[in-house]
């Protein structure tokens, strides 16, 4: 056989070929592209980013915990075992929001945020008190944050608000405002008295993500910045414990033994975690040096025992978390989706934003949870329900309805058909 036969018969391969490494780039980029484009990619990327964050969150919260639990309860899986009854709660919660039609949502925002309002108002007549904020209501054994689930009342029921409005045509700003910033601003207030405002923070993200994705105008913007700085500079100077909060993020170590306590205990932890970590289970910080360590702080147990790399695919989860979020909002024409799924975003990420940033030293510490990671069924649960509600409304991206009909039905539609509960998930994207 000739040279030219065999290299016809035997040709290069193409990251061989005279194009090199940008001819391999293009091929990669170009499947990247065909795997964005498939109808289902929002779906699963829903899906994987959820199970990796709640994995990864019992796993940590049976680590953080154990130290303090074995200390209060005699059992160091106490608080574990309280955050896997939680996720057993969640997780049918999500499935059942997955397969619920987008009316139901519509619908389900006022009557939760009427619950919500009520028992924010009960948190402050039969409420408990706990390091100088009144959050919690306790039902025997059962802990109930009503500010936790006021989050998702007020992201459906202010989008399905907007787009009542947006449906209508162009929108005046006083529309805009009214009623939904008075139901904000009652939650709000309501919240501010029990003294959280790492809550009020995300309740804020969550209504000016509302008026972003309307259309509201930049003057707008501007005016309830300026409202919102001047609200914060006057709760700070009405509680001297604020003032001391805020002197603390600023150099936290010249009061390491108070003020600046915790924080300076979550940068040795996180400094001391190096590339990958101390290893799983083998935090010093959590033998009662770390106060928080299973719920606030969590993220720095996850740096000193899974390093740099643990924090950074925390950090990378949350990223891909929003963005198949946004990519919903983005590719779905119903107004009420886009701009709920925008304000998930907003909550979600921008609370996991504030609790890192809050670890890291670079924001306040506001007393807020790591969605999904945490310790607390309060966030858990609507988290959970939250993400259910995405992989519903990412059956609304064009194709995925056919796709998820040819896919045929899963483990969970199957056993809700042998119950006679409903029917398999080809029947329904058929109808």
């Amino acid at each position: 056989m000739s040279a030219t036969a065999e290299k016809r018969a035997h040709p290069a391969p193409a990251s061989a070929s005279a194009e090199g490494p940008q001819g391999w780039a293009r091929e990669q980029l170009a499947t990247l592209r065909e795997l964005l484009g498939r109808p289902l990619t929002t779906y699963y990327l829903i899906i994987m980013c959820g199970a990796l964050l709640l994995a990864l969150g019992l796993m940590m919260v049976l680590s953080a915990s154990s130290v303090e639990a074995l200390q209060e309860t005699g059992s160091p899986f106490s608080w574990f075992i309280k955050q896997s009854l939680s996720a057993a709660i969640g997780l049918p919660v999500m499935y059942a929001c997955s397969r619920l039609p987008v009316k139901f949502f519509r619908w389900a925002g006022y009557p939760l945020m009427a619950l919500s309002i009520i028992l924010l108002v009960m948190v402050l007549f039969i409420g408990s008190a706990e390091q100088g904020a009144q959050r919690w209501i306790y039902v025997g054994s059962l802990t109930i944050q009503p500010s936790e689930p006021a989050k998702l009342a007020l992201v459906l029921w202010g989008a399905d608000l907007l787009a009542r409005r947006a449906r209508q045509g162009r929108i005046e700003w006083r529309q805009l405002l009214i009623p939904l910033m008075p139901g904000t601003a009652i939650m709000v207030v309501l919240v501010l008295l029990g003294s959280d405002l790492g809550t009020t923070l995300v309740l804020f993200m969550i209504f000016l993500s509302l008026l972003w994705v309307v259309g509201a105008p930049i003057k707008l913007f501007g005016g309830i910045m300026s409202l919102a700085v001047l609200a914060a500079v006057i709760m700070i100077k009405v509680e001297p414990y604020r003032m001391r909060r805020i002197g603390s993020f600023l150099n936290p170590w010249a009061d390491a033994q108070d003020a600046g306590y915790q924080a300076v205990q979550g940068q040795i932890a996180m400094g001391s975690g190096g590339w990958f970590g101390v290893g799983l289970g083998q935090s010093r910080q959590k033998w009662s040096w770390l106060p928080h360590g299973e719920s606030d702080f969590i993220f720095a147990i996850v740096g000193e025992e899974l390093g740099l790399m643990g924090t950074l695919l925390v950090v990378a989860l949350f990223g891909l978390l929003g963005y198949a979020g946004l990519r919903v909002a983005v590719r779905v024409n119903d107004p009420f989706i886009r701009l709920t799924a925008a304000a998930m975003v907003a909550w979600i990420v921008g609370q996991a934003i504030v609790n890192m940033g809050a670890v890291l030293g670079v924001l306040p510490i506001t007393g807020i949870p790591l969605p999904l990671v945490s310790y607390g069924g309060s966030s858990l649960v609507p988290t959970l329900a939250a993400l259910g509600m995405l992989l519903s409304f990412a059956k609304h991206e064009p194709g995925a309805r056919e796709a998820l009909a040819a896919r045929g039905p899963g483990p969970g539609a199957r056993a809700l058909s042998w119950l006679g509960l409903g029917g398999t998930s080809r029947g329904r994207a058929t109808r």
